[in-house]
């Protein structure tokens, strides 16, 4: 079986009414994990997992996804800012990819260009120290990426709907 990641254009085809979705902030050191509600307006950070190996990374990752009855996971693809593929969104499609093996859950990317860079600049804005921002910027980073990846959902459930009452 070969793993292919879904669209959120198709995402948004199978997504149940109501069903949660984790955000991942996938790092070299920490797995930042945001989570939506079942309406899928609000991303909240979550938690930080510390990275260890492939295999506890992806059981922390299952047992999370199991506690929130959550329905995919939206990964942040970290591109290249002139939107080419280096190698760090090799190694998070690998990731992915090696996850599918073990785990079914639904798997959709979104660009995540500047979201740890933005969240920074918010916490610094709001006077949080280095030691706090250290702690929480990977969970915010993975809610600032699910937040952008459900407003874009919204957009598509918006669209089908208007087609749908032009029919």
């Amino acid at each position: 079986m070969s793993f292919a990641a879904l669209s959120l254009e198709d995402l948004a085809a199978i997504l149940p009414a109501k069903a949660r979705l984790i955000g991942v902030d996938l790092g070299t050191k920490t797995i930042g994990l945001a989570l939506s509600d079942v309406e899928r307006r609000i991303a909240t950070p979550l938690v930080t997992l510390a990275r260890a190996q492939f295999s506890k990374d992806a059981q922390a990752l299952s047992a999370q996804i199991r506690k929130f009855d959550a329905f995919a996971l939206i990964v942040g693809l970290p591109l290249n800012m002139d939107g080419s593929e280096g190698p760090r969104v090799q190694a998070t499609r690998a990731f992915a990819r090696n996850f599918a093996r073990i785990d079914p859950t639904p798997v959709a990317f979104w660009d995540e260009r500047l979201s740890t860079a933005a969240v920074n600049r918010a916490l610094i804005a709001n006077d949080v120290s280095r030691a706090r921002r250290a702690e929480v910027v990977d969970r915010m980073a993975a809610a600032y990426i699910l937040q952008g990846a459900l407003d874009r959902l919204a957009l598509i459930a918006r669209a089908r709907q208007t087609d749908d009452s032009r029919r």
